[in-house]
Order: structure tokens, then C-alpha cells, then sequence
């Protein structure tokens, strides 16, 4: 048995955030149905990356291999690696929420569901009837989820905005970057994947809470106030000291050595230390006469001294390669990583034994990989890795054996264009 097995999730939202939420419960067991609009679906499914791309750019004629349209339309909508990325293991059904009888499929859905999740703008889905005060009373155990950027109230609850939006306006892109630079964003879209993880616990707990009392509730999330959150150390430096953290690349604010350094064969490690590792990482750098100076025995004293303990060490670490120098440092005891890159790290002998990156089979894409929910149990079975759905594939069945609709009803239901 999975933890979440008898869980049922109807899935209003689109592109990131919730359908990353929604696919690591599903893995976890519930059922996730997400709905999606007729003959589109999830935008997501039209972004890159392509699979297959290469071949059909190949295969259109010279003028067309720079045109992004028709290269996805020489693809199709099936096969974006975006979309598998954050949707596996859902059943789709399409429901035209324009559409009465279309809106009528997704509050017989919700009428079942223990939770729904939706990130439409602030107040969006109320004229369609299925908005929280609407569906409440329809099932007092529904726990309803409203993500969107700033939150169902305050003076920015109308405003849009994406990923790299909450990343400014929420503090991380001040932290991020070279010293004496402009801000940086991180290399993954943070704000909707940590944003998908708070939800994923807002449900949890709820779900929880609902074994106590019997009763559904509503969450409202705002993305900003997701990334605020997770402020910690820095906004704790603010609150302590009335620091504004300054961008100190891959530097500690608080602690020294704790930083990347450039080896002599151009690679990167990452090293940090506590006042443990002072003296052995000294040693394997050959600088231990150096490191015994009494103004670098304690972290206090070598932030006070930072210039000069980075350029020492700085110089000391690039005469060693990347694998000398890690080895030097796994053997002394001293914590230190190579900076790896993507290849490095799925093609690696740990990854693999942990099984992170596996398979699954797609009707339109052949076999495909991804990466696997970090979760080892004993007590539960692990984690499912399942292929995500093809657009509206599991309508028929869903509106059937879910909701009791008859063949006729269902039939009449698309000749509509409800479905």
C-alpha cells in the first residue's frame, strides 16, 4: 500500500507549481484527475524541450527550422519533455469550462474529490460556479487549494506574475550572485518548484486535520509569500543585525571557508568547513604553518579575515586538479564536493543505485526518462514512476466508472464539445 492510496485530487491548474504538488501525491499514491481544456490542455504541453525535435527540424523544409510553431506542430502536443516532467501518473479528462454541461462534468468530479487544487487568478474560477463558497456545501470534506502569485487578499492580489517575478519581489534574486554584480537567477525555476512543495505539505496537513474533525477547509497560498518564507538564515541575519545580505557569490555570509574554488584543471569544488576542518584542510593544502595562526582558529575570526583566508586558500587549491583535490579531502575528513554538471550528475554511480533516474513508456514518445520522487520506505510500498497521460485519455473511463455517466450521456457530452 502507498501512503496516499484512496486519496482522490481533481487538478484545475496549469504549467508548474500545482502540477509538480499533484504529480508527487500521485506518485505517492492518490489519484489525480486533471482536467483540461479541450483539443489544447495544459499550455505546457506545447513547450520545449521537444522530444524529437532535432528530426523534425531535420525533416521541415530550410525556411520553416528556425519556426518553433511548426517544429511543435511537426511534433505534436504529446511529446514536450516540460510537460512529462510535472504530470506523471495523472489521468486526464478534458471538460470545457465554457461550457455549462462542461462545468457540470467538473463539479460532479469535485463532488467526489477530497481535494481540489487550482491556481486561476484571484477570483477566477467564481464565475464559473466552482469557485470555494460555490462547491463548499456540495462536500463538507473537500479540502480546496487556491495557489496563485500574491494571495486571495492585500493590496497585490490582482497582479500576475510568473516564477522569475516571485524570485525578484521575494528577496533570493538580491542573494544571488558575484560579489559587486547584478542579481542572478538560479538555474531552475525555485519559486514554482519550492511553491509546489508548500502545497504539497498545505495538503498533507490538511488532509491530516481532516481525520480529526471530518470536515474539508480552504488553503490559500500565494507564491510570494512561498519564497518570503524561505528567507531563514538571511531575513534571521536582517532581524539580528539589520543586515541587508550583500551577493557574495558562492560565499557563506556567516561562515568561513564555505565557498567554490576554481582547481588547476579548470573544474570546480565546493568546500565547507566548520573550525573541525580548519587544521586537516590546512594540512592537505600544505599551508598548515599558515592555518595555525591564532586569528584563523575560529570561524568568528577568519569571517573577520575573509579576503585574506579566500586568497590563500585560493591559491593553495589551484595547484590541485579537481580529483586530487577531492580525494585530498575526503581522505582528511574535510566536507567538499565537486560542482558537477547535469550529465555528471545523472550518469552517476549514487544516482544509480538509488534508482533517481528510471523509465517509463509513452504512447507517442517510445521510452522516455525521468526523475524519481526521493523516497525509500519501509512500512509503505515506494513510489510508483508512471508515464504521464495523454491529452483527455482517461475521460471516458473517469466520467464512467467515477461519476456513473452512461455511454450515451458521455457521447452526447463531446458531440457538445462539453468534453
Amino acid at each position: 500500500m502507498k501512503p496516499l492510496e484512496g486519496v482522490r485530487i481533481v487538478e484545475l491548474a496549469r504549467v508548474l507549481a500545482c502540477p509538480f504538488a499533484d504529480m508527487i501525491l500521485a506518485e505517492l499514491g492518490a489519484e489525480v484527475i486533471k482536467i483540461e481544456q479541450p483539443g489544447s490542455g495544459d499550455e505546457t504541453r506545447g513547450y520545449e524541450p521537444f522530444i524529437g525535435a532535432d528530426a523534425a527540424r531535420a525533416a521541415l523544409p530550410p525556411e520553416k527550422r528556425d519556426d518553433e510553431a511548426a517544429i511543435a506542430a511537426a511534433i505534436g502536443v504529446e511529446r514536450s519533455g516540460y510537460f512529462y516532467a510535472c504530470n506523471r501518473g495523472k489521468l486526464s479528462v478534458t471538460a470545457n469550462l465554457r461550457s455549462e454541461a462542461g462545468r457540470a462534468v467538473v463539479r460532479d468530479l469535485i463532488g467526489t474529490a477530497d481535494v481540489l487544487i487550482e491556481n486561476f487568478p484571484t477570483g477566477g474560477l467564481r464565475k464559473y460556479g466552482l469557485d470555494w463558497p460555490s462547491v463548499k456545501a456540495g462536500n463538507q470534506r473537500l479540502i480546496y487549494v487556491s495557489c496563485t502569485g500574491f494571495g486571495q487578499k492585500g493590496p497585490m492580489a490582482s497582479r500576475k506574475g510568473y516564477d522569475t517575478v516571485f524570485q525578484a519581489m521575494g528577496g533570493l534574486m538580491s542573494l544571488t550572485g558575484e560579489k559587486g554584480g547584478g542579481p542572478v537567477k538560479p538555474g531552475l525555476p525555485i519559486a514554482d518548484l519550492s511553491s509546489g512543495l508548500w502545497i504539497a505539505i498545505g495538503i498533507l496537513s490538511m488532509l491530516t486535520g481532516r481525520s480529526q474533525t471530518g470536515r474539508g477547509g480552504y488553503l490559500d497560498f500565494a507564491m510570494l509569500d512561498g519564497q518570503i518564507s524561505l528567507l531563514t538564515l538571511a531575513a534571521a541575519r536582517h532581524f539580528a543585525l539589520g543586515e541587508v545580505p550583500a551577493r557574495l557569490g558562492t560565499e557563506h555570509p556567516g561562515r568561513v571557508p564555505s565557498a567554490t574554488f576554481r582547481c588547476r584543471d579548470g573544474g570546480f569544488v565546493h568546500i565547507t568547513g566548520a573550525d573541525q576542518h580548519w587544521a586537516p584542510l590546512c594540512r592537505l593544502l600544505d599551508i598548515a604553518d599558515w592555518g595555525a595562526d591564532p586569528r584563523f582558529a575560529t570561524n568568528s575570526g577568519r569571517v573577520r579575515h575573509r579576503a585574506e583566508v579566500m586568497a590563500r586558500l585560493e591559491e593553495a587549491i589551484a595547484g590541485l586538479s579537481r580529483a586530487e583535490l577531492c580525494d585530498a579531502c575526503d581522505a582528511a575528513g574535510v566536507p567538499a564536493g565537486p560542482v558537477r554538471d547535469l550529465a555528471e550528475v545523472l550518469h552517476d554511480e549514487q544516482v544509480a543505485d538509488h534508482r533517481l533516474v528510471r523509465e517509463f513508456d509513452h504512447p507517442e514518445a517510445g521510452t522516455f526518462p525521468g526523475l524519481a520522487l526521493p523516497f525509500r520506505f519501509e512500512g509503505f510500498d515506494d513510489p510508483d514512476f508512471l508515464r504521464p497521460p495523454t491529452l483527455g485519455e482517461h475521460t471516458d473511463a473517469v466520467l464512467r466508472d467515477r461519476l456513473g455517466y452512461t455511454p450515451e450521456r458521455i457521447a452526447a457530452l463531446r458531440s457538445e464539445g462539453a468534453i
